[in-house]
């Protein structure tokens, strides 16, 4: 990966040797960003601001880590094989793995979903369990070392090439001395906060042009432990989702331990509070008091946190611009959605494939552009659909929220589907392989998804929250 546009291979054997990576972030994208790059630089460097747990400790630098994340299908696929036998693991470590719709009771825009035998299936353990897992997995690689409690200032080259990045302890002096690494690839996977941009501006390069969407979301997470009874033996968890109808959401998801993790979220101006009573009443604002009611009864094992930083942000490196070689982005710092919407781990993943194909390609030279625009098609998905409910949201602001004619009757269409899949099977089934990233979004346009859209009226749902699956054949 030697030139931006066409000159050069990243690995290939030239007799110089000590090909040298450098991953910015030490998160899941970086990671897995990492273990790619061993197969074929001679090092990767993991460079990261905190310094990593033993365990499953949540870290400072991953701010949603205390929040609900899930990981959906296309990334459980990505992931397996990026880590063969990870999903074996994971069950071992006891993430729960929840079927979709079977095992939760959910509402959407006015209606229950019926709880039909699940056609996708996610996991709902915590952030810090999945990462401790990967991060065991890929640092066994000897090939890859860490640099932790530092942090990345700064990039070093000019804005044709880059040369290497420079570091700084975290020693709480601002005076201290920066130091440079060499590299020969400069792999940014620090997350939503990059700093970038402004590095690349300091070189002499152009930053990205940023698309944004932002509704002002803002939630708060608190763990639980229900009482006896409460969930049943055959409901997971509960989960309302936003709409522009009803602009509060939550729910609670179980945890690798038995208990639960419950969110709650509203708008700019009517964010959850943190407080114990008050986290508990903000929970009336949702449809049903069904969350309100288990909150009530169960026993709360934390403090409540708050978290407000959701808008979608996506940097556009792959557009023509005087960027130098060997630099890319992944992750977060690529491409940043809506974290009510649970895509980001998978997308890491999914990315990290990405990374590991363009790399491979024997029938194209992975320049820098290249591979870059290869990673952005891996979130293309995700933008998608996280964009495109969050642009329909009352008081959503940015740049990207406008929409042609042709995203008009896409909207059209997409509302219909929303109103069919919580009771049709058909298009419940290809709503959901397209929401959890195992599917693309033309499989909403298969026939029988279509003739029901189209030509069908929605099918009854259930009146009240269905408190038990649905058998097979019903």
């Amino acid at each position: 990966m030697n030139s931006a546009d066409g000159v050069g291979r990243w690995g290939e054997v030239d007799g110089s040797g000590g090909r040298h990576a450098v991953v910015v972030g030490g998160s899941l994208a970086g990671l897995l960003a990492a273990h790619v790059l061993a197969g074929y630089a001679d090092r990767v460097t993991v460079v990261e601001r905190d310094r990593f747990p033993d365990g499953t400790t949540p870290r400072p630098g991953v701010p949603q880590g205390r929040h609900p994340h899930v990981l959906l299908e296309g990334g459980q696929s990505a992931l397996e094989s990026l880590l063969p036998g990870f999903l074996a693991e994971l069950r071992a470590a006891g993430a729960p793995r929840v079927g979709m719709p079977s095992d939760l009771v959910l509402w959407q825009s006015g209606r229950w979903h019926r709880r039909l035998p699940a056609t996708t299936h996610i996991y709902t353990g915590s952030r810090a369990q999945l990462e401790e897992l990967v991060r065991r997995r890929v640092l066994a690689n000897p090939v890859i070392s860490t640099v932790e409690g530092t942090d990345v200032v700064g990039l070093f080259g000019d804005a044709s090439r880059l040369r290497g990045v420079l570091l700084r302890d975290r020693s709480g002096d601002a005076r201290a001395e920066h130091r440079d690494l060499a590299a020969d690839l400069v792999v940014d996977a620090s997350g939503s906060g990059t700093k970038a941009p402004q590095w690349l501006t300091a070189i002499g390069a152009e930053a990205p042009h940023e698309e944004t969407i932002d509704t002002g979301l803002a939630y708060a997470s608190r763990v639980y432990r229900g009482r006896s009874g409460v969930l049943g033996g055959d409901t997971a968890g509960y989960y309302v989702y936003p709409s522009p109808d009803q602009v509060h959401a939550g729910g609670a998801l179980p945890l690798e331990d038995g208990s639960h993790l419950v969110i709650v979220s509203g708008l700019r101006g009517d964010e959850p509070p943190t407080g114990d009573d008050e986290f508990v009443t903000y929970a009336k604002r949702l449809p049903h008091p069904l969350l309100h009611r288990w909150l009530d009864e169960a026993e709360p094992l934390s403090p409540a946190f708050g978290y407000r930083r959701t808008a979608n942000v996506r940097r556009r490196y792959d557009l023509p611009g005087h960027r130098p070689a060997g630099f890319l982005a992944t992750g977060d710092a690529l491409c940043t959605f809506n974290p009510i919407y649970g895509q980001g781990m998978a997308v890491a993943a999914l990315s990290a494939v990405a990374l590991r194909d363009a790399l491979a390609d024997p029938r194209r030279t992975p320049t820098t552009r290249r591979v870059q625009r290869a990673l952005l098609a891996a979130s293309r998905q995700a933008w998608d659909i996280s964009a495109g409910a969050d642009r329909k949201m009352p008081g959503a602001v940015g740049n990207a929220v406008g929409g042609g004619p042709g995203d008009r009757v896409a909207d059209w269409y997409l509302r219909r589907v929303q109103e069919c899949y919580s009771g049709d099977p058909a298009v419940g089934r290809a709503f959901r392989s397209v929401l959890s990233l195992s599917a693309p979004v033309t499989a909403l346009f298969a026939p029988p998804v279509a003739r029901s859209v189209l030509f069908r009226p929605p099918a009854p749902t259930p009146t009240e929250p269905p408190t038990a699956p649905e058998q097979p054949g019903t």
